[in-house]
């Protein structure tokens, strides 16, 4: 099976690169995405919008023959459920890496604008639970990796139009949230519950992890997104 794995923002493809290997360990074709604009000055990238990134997956998944996997890792789950709401007969399955699937005309967050573009806000930006994993260490190596994104990404409402893509599988990959707990979240954002209840077809699994599982525990990760689509 080809597995597209998309990032969250401030990350490129290499952050996956710790999950790759027990995917084609287990004989799946893995394609981690860098997503247009990414580290790019405002200057160049003033023009991208979350629109193109989704566009960017889709393009992938005509690329490839057959069925395809789409892994969302966080603001890269928005992007990815845009792609299955684009290809709703190619996605075999929906992997969301700590985020739940957004409703129409909803954003990733709005952040700070810096130089046209937005830098990485910092980890202090984050809720404890999301940081708690990551040692100093290994906040300092992946602030200095943070790649900043297009201003119009993170802020641009996504358009979803075709409801095929609630009958596709999908899996939840929660942090640090169980499915009760998440659940409970979601019944706070009514049209964010709304969507996810009309899905047909959705499992949630506590990673027990923080935010970013890719960077603290990739080998859990991988297994836990080989799990999902074998399941």
């Amino acid at each position: 099976m080809d597995i597209i794995l998309v990032p969250g923002l401030w990350l490129d493809a290499s952050s996956w690169d710790d999950v790759v290997p027990a995917l084609r360990e287990a004989g799946h074709r893995t394609h981690a995405l860098t997503m247009p604009g990414t580290g790019s000055p405002g200057t160049e990238s003033a023009d991208i919008g979350i629109a193109d990134w989704v566009a960017a997956v889709v393009a992938r998944i005509d690329a490839l023959p057959g069925e395809v996997v789409l892994v969302g890792h966080s603001g890269g789950g928005n992007v990815a459920y845009g792609a299955l709401d684009a290809r709703p007969d190619r996605v075999a399955h929906l992997v969301l890496v700590d985020t739940v699937p957004p409703p129409d005309g909803s954003i990733i967050s709005e952040f700070e604008v810096v130089d046209g573009v937005i830098p990485f806000p910092g980890w202090d930006t984050f809720d404890e639970p999301d940081v708690a994993d990551i040692d100093e260490a290994t906040r300092q190596v992946w602030a200095a990796r943070a790649l900043p994104v297009p201003r119009g990404v993170p802020m641009d409402p996504i358009h979803l139009h075709d409801p095929r893509r609630r009958a596709r599988p999908m899996t939840v990959l929660s942090g640090a949230n169980d499915e009760a707990t998440l659940r409970a979240m979601l019944e706070q954002w009514p049209e964010w519950g709304a969507e996810f209840n009309a899905i047909e077809d959705v499992r949630v699994v506590h990673l027990g992890t923080g935010h970013w599982p890719q960077v603290t525990q990739p080998a859990a990760l991988g297994q836990a997104i080989l799990d999902s689509i074998t399941r």
